[in-house]
């Protein structure tokens, strides 16, 4: 004669389940597992950085991880890095600033009016492969070195990708939403900022989050040579005094900040657009 099995559902958090979990184990191994997976990333790279400094043998010309980061230790404690970081990240908030203040009234422009969008898109799509880095010639000669010149060319590596993405955003719109609006009589501005900002939002932050990245990589380079302070600055002054790990401090410093940046977008991005999935991690 069979037996009868009765299954009872296991307590919560008595298993080593994750989603059995109560609220605050889950937390905790949400939060470890976002934390080990960079953790072991880093560690890879770290390794790999080691055996390219054992065979290459020249320590002036990729010098050890730890030297690096007993260089980088002494600039922290010396408020060096933290000077620097905080001129260049003052002089990337005003440039994607202005690139915002912008790019996205324009963007909203073209992606309303086909009119605007004949006369500007051309204009456009001249300057936009340009490097900025290819207008620092003529930037130094305009600008002077000092904080024109680095702003001036943050602001336009950083203006195309929110002009574009704001243009996507407007364009993307769905019509039913436009429809259901002017059918109940809504005027054009609660139109615009009921409809389409929210609309246009999340093609609007991915786009702050790419002008973002592409101007701070912009910075090294305005800074080598149009200024007298700041993150690139300070990598080609320690260049020339051939203090190698203070040079690689410097470099390291500049993507940790950059990390910490787009973290804090991604964040925004999220706070902003909740009812998207754009403001997914990319």
């Amino acid at each position: 004669m069979g037996s009868i099995v009765t299954l009872v559902p296991s307590k919560p958090g008595s298993g080593g389940d994750a989603q059995s979990a109560s609220p605050g184990r889950r937390s905790f191994w949400i939060a470890y597992r976002q934390l080990w997976v960079p953790l072991r990333s880093f560690a890879v790279f770290f390794l790999f950085w080691w055996l390219l400094h054992l065979w290459n043998g020249n320590p002036l010309q990729l010098p050890s991880p730890l030297k690096v980061f007993e260089a980088l230790w002494t600039l922290l404690k010396e408020g060096e890095i933290a000077e620097h970081a905080m001129v260049s990240t003052l002089r990337m908030l005003l440039a994607l600033s202005l690139s915002i203040a912008i790019a996205v009234p324009l963007g909203f422009l073209m992606g309303l009016s086909h009119r605007a969008e004949q006369f500007i898109d051309p204009l456009v799509e001249m300057l936009r492969p340009i490097s900025g880095i290819a207008w620092l010639p003529l930037a130094l000669f305009i600008f002077g070195v000092g904080d024109t010149l680095p702003v001036f060319i943050m602001f336009y590596v950083g203006f195309f990708p929110v002009l574009l993405n704001t243009i996507s955003g407007v364009r993307h719109t769905d019509a039913r939403l436009l429809a259901a609006a002017r059918t109940m009589g809504i005027g054009r501005w609660p139109l615009l900022m009921h409809v389409l900002v929210p609309s246009a939002l999340p093609n609007m932050m991915v786009g702050i989050r790419l002008a973002f990245a592409a101007s701070w990589a912009a910075i090294v380079a305005a800074e080598l040579i149009g200024s007298p302070s700041g993150l690139g600055f300070a990598i080609e002054w320690y260049r020339q005094m051939l203090m190698t790990p203070k040079v690689f401090a410097f470099i390291l410093a500049i993507g940790l900040v950059g990390y910490l940046c787009d973290l804090a977008l991604r964040k925004l991005q999220r706070t902003l657009t909740p009812w998207s999935e754009a403001s997914v991690d990319q």
